[in-house]
């Protein structure tokens, strides 16, 4: 354990990840400030020192994972021309999956207060699923100046079927079933993006 009054680097990274971890192993009821500090291996009340609250840690943990998210999708600018398009958006899809564990968003929608606060952030201009949404749509359209993605493809309608898919597979997918995911999308992306490339 850290000792008391040593400032430990990159704490709130910590705590999120532990708090992952709590929720992955034990289940959202098992998510306290004090497993949360156990697991991260520190002081048991340091969460409370840097939060107002549990309610507020899991928002921020929220809000964090989905910023992380969109900073990922916006990644799919530097490859433009590279790969497949298909290729491309599966791969950051299937980061998204990971960087947003089901048991996680789900735990927002669990406790009142922390969904109230997530959606606070969210109307506060914290990225969401439009933002990623906006970034499927910002590279597929330079996919079709670059001649990849027909002239006639609506990337808008594209963007949106993949981000609702991907939303809808966070919200129903089992634990350990990856494969099924990555199957799915594929599937998704092949019609989708029919004649492309």
């Amino acid at each position: 354990m850290s000792p008391r009054g040593v400032a430990i680097p990159d704490l709130r990274e910590r705590l999120f990840a532990a708090a992952e971890r709590v929720v992955a192993r034990d289940g959202a009821a098992a998510l306290t400030s004090r497993a949360v500090t156990a697991e991260a291996d520190c002081a048991k009340g340091v969460l409370h020192t840097h939060f107002a609250g549990l309610d507020e840690f899991v928002a921020k943990l929220v809000l964090d994972r989905f910023a992380r998210s969109a900073r990922q999708a916006q990644a799919l600018e530097a490859k433009v021309g590279t790969a497949t398009i298909a290729d491309n958006l599966q791969e950051v899809v299937l980061v998204l999956m990971e960087a947003l564990p089901p048991a996680v968003v789900g735990l927002a929608m669990t406790r009142p207060t922390a969904a109230l606060h997530t959606r606070e952030g969210f109307q506060a201009g914290a990225p969401a699923f439009d933002t990623i949404q906006h970034a499927f749509t910002a590279y597929l359209e330079a996919e079709q100046r670059g001649g990849r993605l027909p002239a006639d493809a609506d990337a808008a309608t594209i963007a949106l079927a993949v981000v609702g898919t991907t939303h809808h597979l966070l919200m129903t997918r089992v634990p350990g079933r990856g494969e099924d995911t990555k199957a799915t999308i594929g599937r998704l992306l092949a019609v989708l993006l029919r004649g492309s490339e």
